[in-house]
């Protein structure tokens, strides 16, 4: 089967993946465009399943001040090479990371550190499970889990801070 290198561009684009990676999925799903996306979402999240035990050493201290300067948020976002977290990819995801905190006032990194007596529930307290701000239809790990897809590494939301004037 031929594939067209439009089709091709138009799975990268919205998935993210190589060139190679998309073209072998269309190839896998003889050339259906929404097969070859779940193919390479499938293959992302094995991807961000073995990275997961990686050391993520490096990374960046984003901030983020909303507009009314009465809620401010550090986060620390960690991958494994300091290239990596040089990107402008990264920088972005560390950027909406912050926004995430500073809208929906998590109290926790992830529903491990929650105590046992907290009675919340994880989706409405911890950030990974949280719905993502920029995307309600998904969860603020899944957009952690494309983003390992992309660069290949380990990433993770190591701990941050939230502000707010008056409370």
């Amino acid at each position: 089967m031929v594939i067209s290198a439009q089709i091709v561009k138009e799975v990268r684009d919205r998935v993210g993946a190589g060139m190679l990676d998309c073209k072998s999925a269309l190839l896998e799903t003889d050339g259906d465009v929404e097969g070859a996306i779940a193919v390479l979402k499938d293959k992302g999240l094995a991807i961000a399943d073995k990275k997961r035990g990686n050391a993520a050493s490096e990374g960046v201290i984003e901030s983020y001040v909303h507009h009314t300067a009465r809620i401010g948020v550090l986060v620390e976002v960690n991958c494994e090479t300091d290239f990596v977290a040089r990107t402008q990819e990264f920088r972005t995801l560390a950027h909406d990371i912050a926004m995430q905190i500073a809208a929906a006032a998590p109290q926790y990194v992830a529903s491990e550190e929650m105590p046992p007596e907290e009675q919340s529930a994880p989706q409405s307290v911890c950030l990974l499970e949280q719905p993502f701000v920029k995307d309600a239809s998904k969860s603020v790990q899944q957009i952690i889990s494309e983003m390992i897809s992309m660069v290949g590494e380990n990433i993770r939301v190591k701990r941050f801070a939230r502000f707010e004037i008056g409370c």
